[in-house]
């Protein structure tokens, strides 16, 4: 018997230019008091706009007490993490947190959100099986999300994302409760980003509607009991409806908003495209290009993205989950040629008009539009190669709870072809 029921849940959503100012209010009211404590997560790069002082400044204004921990690490590891919790456990107790930052200061503020209100260590948590995968028995306590960057969605999710540094791999902590309570988007706070954060972050949002989209239906799951159904439950009409118009909204920002960084329409678009596709990806999954991500990030030797901390190694999410996209919507074509390429229209692109030339459609399309906005040429400019492909399979075997949202029963030498496929783009 196959399942008859998809599960949508959502945070509060306040959109639009200076909403980041009412972030006082927003937070008596959820955290029922009108002195409440309140942690506010940050990382260094973030703190230097200035944003998240003036969130805590108006925050003060109500009369609120907020503690600042502004050392979030980009691309959050274990050990990043781990300092997190123990700055929130040494500095509280708070009543609420709120997390101002890219995906990454988002999800290390779930993190210590989620350690301090339940018991364990961080590696409890963590998905199987590279961690316990232990659910949280009590309630965290109210995370207000305000997202600086346009594409990881974290302020809509369920998950956070980490690198578990003696393994090499990336990983994250999933459940229901890691969902912020409310989402604060706050277009003028994206006007800083750099043209190359604004290019990865907008692949993320990219790709999380296009994997959302073609997932794997909800119907095609085996029945459920209620206690048993995840948040990532393939395909459905409502994340379906999100993915198409973030899509929309992509094809039409997403040049001038890498281009043009002062742009204030293209930046409210791109802020739009990036809630919606969250609201869509955090309810159907996401699956190849995501697993393929983790290893290509995990592993990095020595690339530094322009626009990025030049301290260390990394590869940025949405680079890393695009790398493979391409051939990855080559892969999954065949379980749904109608949606690939509505996604290619609502892109841009051309229909196909030669017989069979449907399946290169939507990678086609991909690959302009990377090339377009300034994006690598492939995994080798990143520093992989053929004999780095049995490690990255490796790496993304281990994401199985993305790849059973796949639309296709996906194999070790599927994911080998894919990577090679990805090496070089143009």
């Amino acid at each position: 018997m196959t399942e008859t029921v998809f599960t949508y849940a959502a945070p509060g959503l306040k959109f639009g230019r200076g909403a980041s100012g009412e972030i006082g209010w927003d937070v008596q009211r959820l955290a029922g008091r009108p002195d409440a404590r309140v942690l506010l997560v940050t990382d260094p790069g973030v703190a230097a706009t200035g944003h998240p002082e003036r969130v805590a400044a108006g925050c003060r204004d109500r009369g609120l007490d907020v503690v600042t921990y502004d050392a979030a690490h980009v691309e959050p590891t274990d050990a990043s993490f781990a300092h997190a919790i123990d700055f929130a456990r040494d500095a509280g107790p708070f009543d609420a947190i709120v997390a101002v930052g890219g995906g990454s200061a988002i999800d290390t503020a779930k993190a210590v959100d989620l350690l301090l209100t339940n018991p364990g260590e961080l590696m409890d948590y963590v998905n199987a099986p590279v961690g316990g995968a232990r659910a949280p028995e009590h309630p965290l306590l109210p995370l207000v999300a305000v997202p600086t960057t346009t594409g990881t969605g974290s302020e809509s999710t369920t998950i956070c994302v980490l690198d578990v540094l003696a393994l090499k791999v990336k990983t994250g902590i999933s459940h229901e409760r890691l969902r912020p309570t409310l989402a604060v988007v706050d277009p003028d706070l994206t006007m800083s980003q750099p043209a190359m954060v604004t290019a990865s972050c907008g692949m993320d949002i990219l790709c999380h509607a296009l994997e959302s989209w073609t997932a794997r239906p909800y119907t095609s799951f085996d029945a459920k009991l209620p206690e048993q159904r995840v948040p990532y439950c393939g395909s459905n009409p409502i994340a379906d409806m999100w993915a198409e118009k973030a899509l929309t909204l992509l094809a039409g920002a997403f040049r001038t908003a890498v281009r043009d960084g002062s742009d204030a329409a293209a930046r409210e678009q791109m802020a739009l495209a990036a809630t919606f596709a969250g609201l869509g990806f955090g309810n159907a999954g996401v699956h190849v290009p995501h697993a393929c991500a983790y290893p290509i990030a995990g592993r990095v030797r020595d690339y530094r993205p322009a626009g990025y901390p030049q301290d260390e190694a990394m590869v940025p999410h949405g680079m890393a989950v695009v790398m493979t996209a391409p051939a990855a919507f080559a892969l999954t074509f065949a379980a749904s040629p109608e949606r690939h390429l509505r996604a290619a229209e609502l892109l841009g692109a051309a229909p196909a008009e030669a017989p069979g030339a449907g399946r290169d459609v939507l990678p086609t399309a991909l690959r302009t539009l990377m090339r377009d906005v300034g994006l690598p040429s492939g995994l080798a400019e990143l520093g992989y190669g053929e004999g780095d492909v049995d490690d990255l399979v490796e790496g993304a075997l281990k994401q199985q709870r993305l790849l059973a949202t796949a639309p296709v029963d996906v194999t070790a030498d599927d994911l080998a072809g894919v990577f090679r496929a990805s090496l070089e783009h143009w």
